[in-house]
């Protein structure tokens, strides 16, 4: 008897110390990258194993991209000068499909619990050619089991558009539609980057790609969509009631299938310029946290430093969201599309991939 009130004690005891000992406090400054560019504007970079480093435990899944566009280095316009971003040299730029293989070869290098880590995605393909969809359908083929998604690929954004040579890429060129008709098919996730207006537009006026924009989405229901950067720009600022904007396609059943994505240092800025914007930013999001996923948009990093600048920058919104919408938009959103992108595709792999 005095054997069990003994164990009966310490029982009482241990269940108290347990009741009693602090509860860990979830951390709130990790996150999942949905934008992530591995290599830069002449395709170089780091590796996957040296972002692991910078990732460590703070950063559980990131996508992993290239960039689909190569700088070109042209002796006639900066001699011996070798340009390394857009904004370097005059001279043009040009798709680079090798990037798609690239990426593949050096997530294959990978272990698989690595590999769990990472969602790459395909970039290397002319969204004005009618023939990227083949592409797309050509990568998965030659790389079964390895992406997640398209994107980030670009249809309207400043300077950039204009140093492509032959024919601009366009909201309204049928293969477009092509391109998130096939990536609807077989689940892939779209990370899509369209200015909503052109550089240095008149304030007030409409902005020009909206309504040409909201009617592609309209159009690919089965599609998922992440809107880059929620249409801003380096120097396309947010339109007036840019958020009213967001809120009335987040609301519309039309496009339940559209998403934005926070990333880029660019954006940040805007949203922690005043108080009240970053209010107005935190309560939109608290209102639709099934919507928003964040994302740093940083090319190939050299240091934790330069990575984690991007999302420190949103800490002033941070500590205004909800501990449920901040948890969501960080990581939750980000776990919910890419696991079922990875599924989906996966799915059509094995059924079309010999």
């Amino acid at each position: 008897m005095k054997r069990f009130s003994l164990f009966v004690v310490c029982v009482l005891v241990v269940a108290n110390a347990a009741v009693a000992a602090p509860q860990k406090a979830a951390r709130t400054d990790t996150f999942c990258d949905s934008h992530f560019h591995l290599t830069n504007y002449i395709q170089e970079g780091i590796t996957p194993r040296d972002f692991l480093k910078i990732m460590g435990d703070r950063v559980p899944r990131s996508t992993l991209f290239g960039i689909p566009l190569q700088q070109q280095w042209s002796y006639n316009n900066s001699g011996d000068d070798a340009p390394t971003y857009y904004l370097d040299t005059d001279a043009p730029l040009y798709y680079y499909s090798f990037t798609d293989a690239a990426i593949a070869m050096e997530y294959r290098k990978l272990s698989s619990q690595e590999k769990a880590r990472f969602d790459p995605m395909i970039t290397g393909f002319n969204p004005a050619d009618m023939y990227a969809a083949d592409h797309i359908k050509r990568v998965l083929k030659t790389f079964p089991g390895v992406f997640t998604g398209i994107g980030e690929f670009t249809i309207h954004k400043e300077f950039v558009s204009s140093k492509v040579p032959g024919e601009v890429a366009s909201l309204t060129n049928r293969a477009l539609d092509r391109i998130l008709d096939f990536a609807g098919e077989v689940g892939l996730v779209v990370i899509l980057h369209c200015d909503i207006d052109r550089p240095m537009a008149a304030a007030g006026s409409e902005p020009v790609f909206l309504e040409q924009m909201k009617d592609v989405l309209k159009r690919h229901p089965k599609t998922t969509i992440i809107w880059a950067h929620t249409g801003v720009g380096r120097v396309v600022r947010p339109i007036e009631n840019h958020i009213g904007m967001i809120e009335a396609i987040v609301s519309d059943p039309a496009y339940n299938h559209v998403y934005f994505d926070i990333s880029w240092d660019e954006v940040a800025k805007y949203v922690v310029s005043t108080p009240e914007t970053t209010k107005r930013v935190a309560d939109a999001l608290n209102r639709h946290p099934d919507r928003f996923l964040f994302g740093s948009d940083t090319v190939a990093p050299k240091s934790a430093e330069k990575y984690y600048a991007v999302f420190d920058m949103y800490n002033p919104m941070w500590a205004l969201m909800t501990p449920e919408a901040s948890q969501k938009v960080r990581i939750g959103n980000y776990m919910r599309l890419f696991d079922e992108g990875r599924k989906r595709v996966r799915a059509w792999e094995k059924a079309n991939v010999k």
